[in-house]
């Protein structure tokens, strides 16, 4: 039953998206990431910003519904998801992390990743 609920909280905001959504361009990014991915996200940004139990619950669902959303109008599923495993991987010790913290893609895309993310941020009510 608990999962359930969970459940539709997230799936609730991730249809509501963000209240200020450009309409004209959301062809363009909507259906650019997939719902597991979008869910994913939405399901992290509630955990760091309290969880679903307080006062806060039901405002940051729908602020990390709005954030992916601004995310996808600035990154493109790929580099999003390029973005997010360099991100993971650069924090792997010595040679082997080197392959995915020192190229020049890798840091172009996790600034991007910071830069739409700082973005979001400003564009949403994320307490």
């Amino acid at each position: 039953m608990n999962k359930k609920i969970i459940l539709s909280i997230a799936l609730t905001a991730l249809i509501s998206g963000c209240a200020t959504t450009n309409q004209s361009n959301i062809s363009t990014f909507v259906n650019d990431y997939p719902t597991r991915d979008r869910i994913e996200y939405v399901f992290n940004c509630i955990a760091k910003h309290g969880g679903l139990t307080g006062s806060k619950a039901y405002i940051n669902q729908y602020a990390c519904g709005c954030k992916i959303d601004k995310i996808a109008e600035k990154l493109t599923f790929a580099e999003y998801e390029g973005a997010k495993t360099f991100s993971y991987l650069k924090k792997t010790p010595g040679e082997n992390g080197a392959v995915f913290r020192d190229p020049e893609h890798s840091k172009d895309l996790r600034t991007r990743l910071k830069e739409a993310d700082k973005f979001a941020e400003s564009q949403c009510f994320v307490m």
